[in-house]
């Protein structure tokens, strides 16, 4: 409760006017039996005219308007406090996820983060809106209908004093061992978030197989697993509400026996027996609302603490003193130095090492080279040998268990994020095309004139197809790109890397879908435009790697092979094997 309490802290004066609203709109609604007693057992045996009689009633009638407009006001203003609340919540929780190091994502995995973004939040705002409102409302409904019962019968109202103690303390034993049942809950909707994500992306090697059934009963078993969940806690919170009920009806039988009994003897008015069942059912009420309110409670302290273990956690790979990081001087642009490097063993199976891309808890086993500025760097190798693995250390996602990686001669640790990523222009495994026009899916909110922009278009081969549409860069790409073809949306990818004029050009698989032609074509360019970028790519294809000054042969995460074309040819059978099976494979 402590990260709702730090949310709503900004709004405290504002909860503070809602609950005395709420307080005053509750109080008044108490009010109306009291005078309804007042009224029978008093005015109207004493009254001489029906005008006193209506004006009485016309007290009644504007306590009834005041408890509504009260009652009114109240709720509108905490749903503002619940949504200011949530906002901040949500806004905080997607920074954090933005920053979040890879072994950090690994760790909480993007179906986790996904449901806490989506059902947590929701859980918390519903419980930030009814706390201000029901949390108020519901005790004084409950102390305050027994205060003025014992203000009319003492008698009549021990049997509540007696019943409503029970009563609550059954709420909240039954409450309180609800939170562990919802943290499986918010638990198995993460299982439940991850397979549906894996489907519906993997929808068309789904239908292309044919196996809608096998998915459909992943899905259906998970689901199934989640409901249960759900349904026993359900049960179990709901439990004090017919035992709560059933107690206030053997109260209020008691009263309407007892009460008749007590008017027959004439120790009590016939309008306090109709208050006190009035009374009754407003107690009723209150206790109903404390189990609303422990059951949202529940869930809320659930979702606050899943939420809570994302935005909390503390920011890692934080720029290091660079006098605690070793320096390497050279004319290098990338450096590795006797580097290894493991992803964390800790991690979920589900989401270990897939920040990137790697399939499995992938390894680098003492990898070192060079890369001089300006110059190029290829990397081939099967897959899972640890050629992203490279890439994500370059970047600085991790941090190597042992060994250097410097930058511009200048230890990757030693820079802040930002400084480091402006030098970068990538494109990754499986990358991004938003939902929005080509032109932002180039620039990507960066400065970037229409020049460059057209520039970086044509020396990816993309501006053909772009201008071919009738509002060309305005085109509206659909959500993945799903109305491109693989090829058009690589060279986008790469078009969105050169715009920016990056210093480090890295393509991981990047032309993978494009025929031989284009894609010669488009290391043409790049050499002729972006000549003087330091230029890493990794390639299934070794035609994507011939013409680099020096190419790396990966397997297992260890470097087996280093040198030109050339060299390899002569030294690294490994890479012979592959050049002649796809020289083969092309010419036939």
């Amino acid at each position: 409760m402590r990260l709702i309490w730090r949310y709503v802290r900004p709004w405290r004066w504002y909860v503070a006017a809602v609950m005395a609203i709420k307080l005053m709109g509750t109080g008044t609604e108490l009010l109306i039996p009291y005078v309804l007693e007042h009224l029978l057992d008093h005015v109207v045996p004493r009254a001489e005219s029906a005008w006193t009689v209506a004006a009485w009633g016309a007290v009644m009638l504007a306590l009834t308007g005041i408890t509504r407009m009260l009652n009114v006001t109240a709720n509108r203003m905490s749903v503002r406090v619940a949504k200011e609340g949530t906002f901040g919540i949500r806004r905080d929780l997607f920074h954090t996820a933005l920053n979040l190091s890879g072994r950090q994502m690994d760790q909480v995995g993007l179906p986790s983060l996904i449901s806490r973004m989506t059902s947590d939040t929701y859980n918390v705002q519903n419980f930030i809106r009814m706390i201000q409102t029901m949390g108020i409302r519901a005790p004084i409904m409950l102390l305050g209908g027994i205060a003025i019962t014992l203000t009319m019968d003492t008698g009549l109202a021990m049997i509540l004093c007696i019943m409503a103690p029970v009563m609550t303390a059954l709420v909240s034993f039954v409450s309180w061992k609800g939170i562990p049942l919802y943290d499986e809950v918010q638990r198995r909707m993460d299982v439940l978030v991850r397979l549906m994500r894996e489907s519906i992306t993997g929808i068309r090697v789904v239908r292309a197989l044919s196996k809608e059934p096998y998915e459909q009963r992943r899905y259906g078993e998970a689901n199934t697993r989640m409901a249960r969940q759900e349904v026993k806690a359900s049960v179990i919170m709901s439990l004090p509400g017919p035992i709560v009920t059933l107690f206030l009806n053997i109260g209020l039988t008691l009263v309407v026996l007892i009460g008749a009994q007590r008017v027959n003897d004439g120790q009590t008015a016939p309008g306090v027996i109709l208050a006190f069942l009035t009374y009754f059912n407003m107690i009723l009420m209150g206790v109903m609302g404390l189990n609303r309110i422990f059951m949202m409670m529940s869930k809320a302290n659930a979702s606050a603490n899943r939420i809570g273990e994302v935005i909390d956690m503390p920011e890692d790979l934080t720029p290091l003193p660079e006098a605690e990081t070793v320096t390497a001087p050279s004319d290098d642009a990338l450096i590795f130095d006797h580097v290894t490097f493991n992803y964390d063993a800790e991690a979920d199976g589900e989401s270990r090492g897939q920040f990137l891309g790697e399939g499995r808890q992938q390894c680098l086993k003492d990898i070192s080279f060079r890369v001089p500025k300006g110059g190029s760097l290829g990397i081939i190798g099967a897959t899972g040998s640890g050629k992203t693995s490279i890439i994500n250390l370059l970047m600085r996602f991790y941090d190597p268990q042992e060994g250097h990686v410097f930058v511009d001669g200048k230890d990757v640790r030693a820079y802040d994020r930002d400084s480091l990523h402006r030098k970068f222009g990538v494109v990754f495994q499986n990358d991004a095309i938003f939902a929005d026009s080509i032109r932002e899916n180039v620039t990507f909110g960066r400065e970037v004139s229409d020049e460059a922009m057209r520039r970086a278009a044509k020396d990816a081969m993309a501006m053909g197809f772009i201008e071919g549409y009738e509002d060309s860069y305005d085109h509206a790409a659909a959500i993945h790109g799903a109305n491109f073809s693989g090829g058009q949306k690589q060279r986008l990818l790469i078009a969105r890397a050169l715009a920016a004029n990056p210093e480090i050009l890295i393509l991981d698989d990047a032309s993978s879908a494009l025929d031989y032609r284009t894609d010669a074509e488009l290391r043409r360019a790049i050499r002729e435009h972006h000549g003087q970028a330091t230029t890493v790519v990794i390639a299934q294809r070794v035609s994507s790697i011939l013409a680099m000054d020096e190419i790396l042969v990966m397997h297992d995460g260890e470097m087996i092979g280093r040198g030109t074309h050339e060299a390899l040819m002569a030294s690294c059978p490994v890479y012979r094997d592959i050049y002649r099976t796809q020289m083969s494979e092309e010419v036939g």
